[in-house]
């Protein structure tokens, strides 16, 4: 995987084999936040990145300058990766959390910037909109705050009452959503 853009732009990120993740492909990475670049000022900007895998999406936030960001995933071998490489490579520890997505959003009570989820391709409609009923209603989303849901082109999340706009870049979407 490799970093798109920022301070750390081109800095290759070699991610342990038995990690079971699908990283965000570098063409829909690089559309994504150029979208958000124009939205935010990555450095006054709270991030949250669920099921955050290798890190990816992280490691481009801190590369823009986010400084508070917070990983949740369940797998221990992609938190433990994360803290490794965001305080080795990148010298900025963040909150990592080994957690259940849907526990950690029903049980949290911070507020986020940018919520970004990038979970299995293959969930079920419902848990996908699950995500967005738990952002949404746990009042999770700053003023002007937007959740953003990764997936592939088969799922519609359209009729979700926050959702504003999808984006489709090859084989993935991104859905954006924001507060009623």
């Amino acid at each position: 995987m490799r970093i798109i853009s920022g301070t750390y732009k081109g800095k290759r990120i070699i991610a342990p084999k038995n990690l079971p993740i699908r990283p965000t492909k570098d063409m829909a990475k690089e559309a994504l936040f150029n979208i958000l670049t124009n939205k935010f000022d990555f450095q006054e900007t709270k991030i949250l990145d669920l099921f955050s895998g290798s890190g990816n999406i992280t490691y481009e936030f801190i590369s823009r300058g986010s400084t508070e960001i917070t990983a949740v995933d369940s797998h221990y071998a992609c938190v433990k990766f994360i803290q490794q490489t965001t305080t080795n490579t990148f010298n900025t520890p963040i909150d990592t959390i080994k957690s259940d997505v849907f526990a950690f959003l029903a049980h949290t009570n911070e507020k986020f910037d940018i919520i970004f989820a990038d979970p299995p391709y293959d969930f079920s409609l419902d848990k996908f909109t699950e995500i967005a009923d738990l952002c949404i209603e746990n009042k999770l989303l700053n003023l002007n705050g937007i959740l953003i849901i990764e997936h592939d082109t088969h799922t519609d999340l359209s009729v979700h009452n926050c959702f504003a706009e999808s984006r489709k870049y090859g084989g993935t979407v991104f859905s954006f959503f924001k507060n009623i």
